[in-house]
Parts: structure tokens; sequence; C-alpha cells
């Protein structure tokens, strides 16, 4: 089988605990992934792929993501979110101050990570080493906020809503903004909003449908006779003129009975998953 499914991760359960249970009641025997995590005290969209929709996995970790956030100033934690400990104060800031630091952090910008992290660092996992006492030192990224806006703002507590691209670190931003407005500060909340063309709304929609709002797939519909050579992952180049739109990068693959996920490249198809009659 294949599916794609847009999930809403509840606060308070990891990321894997919560795939584990959705596979478990949903797709009982079947592989099951995803294309991003979200931290465990963060709620919002996650991509839960089934069956040979694991495959397509780095197709979409590359999508953009929108989130909103809760920053509480005044403290800063090592996790730079609620369950971390405080490892330094400073006084709340003004609005103004806030407001005159978000625009900073708009476009693209070098970001450090959270040292809780599942960076690699020197051949081994950040957060593992930061558990075990050790000392790190997170290498900088580029990283890039197409939007960034204060949503409001009390004394202790300011909402942002930001866009950003693959990468980014909504815990780290918090930290900077909050830095940056003369403060200390971290995530009180989280949620994910969006990851590419796909909302919380769409989580009726069917596998095909959600492929569609990528606008990267097409059909190609081959002959039945080559239904054999396709299955063994070869599809004739005189084939490819009868795909719906060349212009885009990936493509559903109808050969007889035989039914896939391609990737478009160089004037030929690399099968990515098979899927059956029904599922897309």
């Amino acid at each position: 089988m294949m599916r794609i499914i847009i999930a809403d991760k509840p606060e308070g359960i990891t990321s894997f605990s919560f795939i584990k249970k959705l596979g478990r009641e949903d797709f009982p025997g079947e592989k099951i992934g995803h294309a991003g995590t979200l931290d465990k005290f963060a709620s919002g969209l996650m991509i839960v792929l089934a069956g040979s929709a694991t495959k397509l996995s780095p197709l979409f970790t590359s999508f953009d993501k929108e989130y909103i956030a809760a920053i509480r100033f005044g403290a800063e934690t090592d996790t730079l979110d609620p369950e971390g400990s405080v490892v330094r104060k400073a006084p709340l800031p003004q609005r103004e101050d806030v407001e005159a630091a978000i625009p900073r952090f708009i476009g693209h910008i070098r970001q450090i990570p959270p040292v809780y992290s599942a960076i690699h660092v020197g051949g081994k996992r950040a957060y593992r080493e930061a558990r075990a006492g050790n000392e790190i030192e997170m290498p900088e990224r580029d990283v890039e906020i197409s939007s960034l806006s204060l949503l409001s703002f009390s004394s202790e507590e300011a909402v942002i809503r930001a866009s950003v691209s693959k990468g980014t670190y909504i815990r780290s931003l918090g930290r900077d903004i909050a830095r940056e407005a003369g403060s200390a500060g971290y995530l009180s909340s989280l949620r994910r909003l969006r990851i590419g063309p796909w909302t919380l709304d769409d989580a009726d929609l069917s596998t095909s449908a959600l492929l569609d709002k990528t606008g990267m797939f097409s059909d190609l519909f081959l002959p039945d006779r080559a239904e054999r050579s396709a299955e063994n992952g070869y599809i004739d180049p005189e084939y490819m003129k009868s795909d719906s739109d060349p212009e885009k990068p990936f493509c559903r693959i109808s050969a007889g009975r035989f039914r896939a996920i391609g990737e478009k490249k160089d004037g030929r198809v690399r099968i990515l998953g098979r899927y059956e009659d029904g599922e897309l």
C-alpha cells in the first residue's frame, strides 16, 4: 500500500510514539514513517507515510514550514523549551524592543541550532552528548525566514508566526529574538500549521489529492506491454511522450496492472515506490 496522512500531533507525546500508535491502530503490519518530527512539547501537522510511501520522505522534507510559537521572556533554558533547566536570566523586554528585533530575522540568516537536537556533531547526536554533560560547539547554518510577525505581546510572553526554510529551528529563533530584544527566552509552546502546500485542513484528502497539491506530479500512462519492463525498473524513453506534464519532476505511472511513483531525470524515470489500484 501507499498512503500519505496529514496528522495533528498533540502536545506531550514524542513524534515516534505518536507515529507508532497511529501505525498500530490504522496500519497494522505496514511500514510507517514520517517527513519531519516535532518536539514533545510541540503540536501540529506531521506528514505520516505508510507502506511504500515511506520512500517518498526525501521529497517532502525539503518543504518550507509555518509555525505559531510563544516566547516566554526572562529566562533561557538549556533545551530552549519548557522541559529544560534555566541557564540564564535577564530582564523582561518592552514591546517596542521585540517589535524592533523581529525584522532583523527576516530573510537569509545564520542560526545556531539548539544543543538538544538530533544534529550530528563530530559523528554523534548533539542531544546525547548534551545529556552526558559533554561540551558541544554547535555549527552555524544558513536558513531563511520568509515571513515573521508578532501576533500578540504581554510583559512575559510574545506570540509569533513564522514561515521558515528546511533546517530552521524555531526554538533557536525564539532564543535569538529574546536576546536581540535585550532579554532571555525559550519557547513555551509551538504549533506547526503548514508543511509545503499542506495544512491541517487537508487531513481528509486522498493521497492522490495531496500529491496534486504539491504541483510536482504528472501522469505517465504506458501501454500494457510495458508492464514487465516497468516492474523491473525500466521505462523506455519513447514512452515519456505520454507524460501529461514533462516539466514536473515526479510522476504517477500506470502500465497494465503496474502502478508506481517515479522521479524524472535526464529523460528517464526512477521508480520510487509502488501502489495498488484504488490507493491513489
